[in-house]
């Protein structure tokens, strides 16, 4: 457990510092950065309070506190992962909003101009 432990806090450093580095670099916007900062600061919480994890496995009933860690890093990237589901979603329903007006325009460019010839 104790090597789980260290591997998530070097994991979760990793993550911090990759997103970091990204936002920096302006590769990764400020507001898709929240959501992996606030997921990997969770994550080093939970890495560092062996406590914890101890008692959620406790309160789910697990043997392990292993298995209520790999659980809980599951649930923190399945929040985020709807996230950017949502985002994509929402990217799709604009391109479809910004296709049908530039169609609209173009259609309203080819009527002026046949007018006018």
């Amino acid at each position: 457990m104790d090597r789980l432990l260290l591997v998530l806090t070097i994991a979760s450093v990793v993550l911090i510092a990759a997103v970091l580095r990204s936002l920096r670099r302006e590769r990764i916007r400020v507001e898709h950065s929240v959501s992996w900062l606030a997921a990997a600061v969770a994550l080093l919480a939970l890495s560092l309070s062996p406590g914890l994890v101890n008692s959620a496995a406790g309160w789910l009933g697990l043997a392990e506190p292993a298995v209520a860690l790999i659980t809980a890093i599951l649930v923190v990237f399945m929040f985020v992962f709807y996230r950017y589901s949502r985002v994509v979603s929402e990217l799709k329903d604009m391109n479809i909003t910004l296709t049908q007006r530039v169609a609209i325009l173009e259609h309203q460019v080819e009527k002026r101009d046949g007018k006018d010839s």
